[in-house]
């Protein structure tokens, strides 16, 4: 994507930021939507390595985790996106999903950073 630059921290420093201006005990933080787009090649065997993506997503989780254990009321975090789609200034052109979707045959593959995404979850820690 040609974006500027991606600065993983920057989840870390917002969510602090955010906590300790608004100064409200109630206040519940939740990150809905973090991730990038890569190059998602389906290998002939079937499978999609994207190591550029879990690379993204570990730095960034990283910074919620360390918000977290901090003490900052960062209570979720959702990854961008579950499933390649369809996107506004791109088309069909850049996939973001953990998921690859074969457009043609609607066929849905398990991307190599969905199985690590989904071991994070399942050890409740970024591995």
């Amino acid at each position: 994507m040609p974006w500027l630059q991606i600065v993983p921290e920057s989840l870390y420093w917002g969510i602090r930021h955010i906590s300790e201006t608004m100064n409200r005990p109630d206040l519940a933080l939740f990150i809905t939507e973090n991730g990038c787009a890569a190059q998602d090649d389906l290998k002939s065997w079937g499978e999609v390595i994207d190591l550029d993506r879990i690379l993204y997503l570990r730095q960034h989780l990283q910074g919620v985790y360390r918000a977290a254990i901090e003490g900052y009321p960062i209570l979720g975090y959702f990854v961008w996106s579950f499933m390649d789609n369809f996107e506004w200034a791109y088309g069909y052109d850049k996939r973001f999903g953990i998921t690859y979707v074969d457009y043609k045959t609607q066929q849905r593959i398990p991307k190599s950073s969905y199985r690590w995404y989904a071991e994070c979850i399942r050890q409740n820690r970024v591995v």
